[in-house]
């Protein structure tokens, strides 16, 4: 009994203690947060407060100086190519159903005075190639399959460099937009440092962030502006490889239908 009482009076000792040591822990935590949360609001009210001036459009503009205007031209230059682009790139333009149902009608009748009407009055890049074929064999009846196919490669490629012409513009703007833009940086930064340099204490930050601002703005929009132009290009890039193999197929298709029709034993063209 006796032990037990003893080993009963150090764990109420002992429990004590950690209470004691709890409670004193607490308040210093209590009283620290108390400090920190004052500290915190008496800096708050005493601090100086930052206010984000927020710029419209034609501020932000404005502020990127004179490079802005090309940059301008070239955007709406843009603009302009991709609705262009979106409207003149189609398979219509290069290949069309009607026109080829009709092509290889009148060449199994072999009536190729109506074949050369039908190309002169249509206006797709099929018609072009064998408008060109009909011409050559109508000057040279004596030619064969192989003469006319170069023939038609020839007009065929010509067809489609002049789309990768129109399409490349578009590559063009993509590289020189950010580099108008770069110049558009280099001339705000010597305008900051020009700040830095030549104005009073009180007038240099205010020179400096109108620099910095002309230097960044214009980097933003030739950046803006070369990468909608060269994903524009990408995309019509493609289109055209996806028509270049439409009017591919389609001069086979012609060709080889005028070659069926003379090795059946007539004349490709009237004598």
């Amino acid at each position: 009994m006796k032990h037990q009482r003893e080993f009963g009076g150090r764990n109420i000792r002992c429990c004590s203690g950690r209470s004691l040591l709890g409670r004193i822990s607490g308040a210093i935590a209590v009283t620290g947060l108390c400090i920190l949360g004052s500290s915190t609001s008496a800096w708050a009210q005493a601090g100086p407060t930052f206010r984000i001036q927020s710029l419209s459009l034609w501020e932000a503009l404005r502020a990127g100086g004179f490079v802005m205007v090309p940059l301008a031209l070239l955007s709406m230059l843009t603009f302009s190519l991709i609705l262009v682009y979106l409207f003149t790139l189609r398979k219509r333009n290069m290949v069309r159903e009607r026109f080829m149902h009709t092509a290889e009608a009148l060449i199994r009748k072999g009536d190729y005075f109506g074949l050369l009407a039908i190309t002169n009055r249509h206006h797709e890049a099929a018609a072009r190639v064998l408008q060109r074929v009909l011409e050559f064999m109508t000057q040279n009846p004596g030619a064969n399959y192989a003469e006319a196919r170069e023939i038609a490669e020839t007009e065929g490629s010509r067809q489609v460099s002049n789309l990768n012409q129109q399409v490349v513009f578009l590559a063009d703007i993509g590289t020189l937009a950010p580099m108008l833009g770069l110049l558009g940086t280099i001339f705000g930064m010597i305008k900051s440092f020009g700040a830095v340099a030549g104005n009073e204490a009180s007038a240099r930050a205010a020179f400096l962030a109108q620099g910095i601002a002309e230097a960044l703005i214009a980097t933003a929009t030739g950046l803006i502006i070369g990468i909608v132009a060269m994903a524009a290009y990408s995309f019509f890039r493609g289109r055209v490889q996806v028509l270049t193999s439409e009017l591919e197929g389609a001069s086979a298709q012609l060709l080889a239908s005028l070659a069926a029709r003379r090795s059946s034993g007539a004349s490709p063209m009237p004598m």
